[in-house]
């Protein structure tokens, strides 16, 4: 086996090595594309929208206010 044969057979077992490592970026990807789309459905359907959660924490938010004005007149004894 001359230097050429060599040379020609470690270029074919890079390429198939580089052939199978594109193939998995690839395969990987569109996982990735799949993954992504069922994501985004879920985002639209399983998730409070932030008007609605507001809505939902203002009589909270509004007890917390009367409850820091109530506690900011209190005067502690000596």
């Amino acid at each position: 086996m001359d230097y050429q044969q060599t040379i020609m057979l470690i270029l074919g077992i890079a390429c198939g090595i580089l052939g199978w490592f594109a193939r998995e970026l690839y395969a990987a990807t569109q996982s990735l594309r799949k993954d992504l789309t069922t994501l985004e459905v879920r985002i639209g359907t399983d998730y409070v929208r932030y008007d609605r959660l507001s809505d939902a924490l203002k009589p909270i938010l509004d007890s917390l206010y009367e409850i820091k004005v109530s506690l900011k007149d209190k005067v502690d004894k000596p």
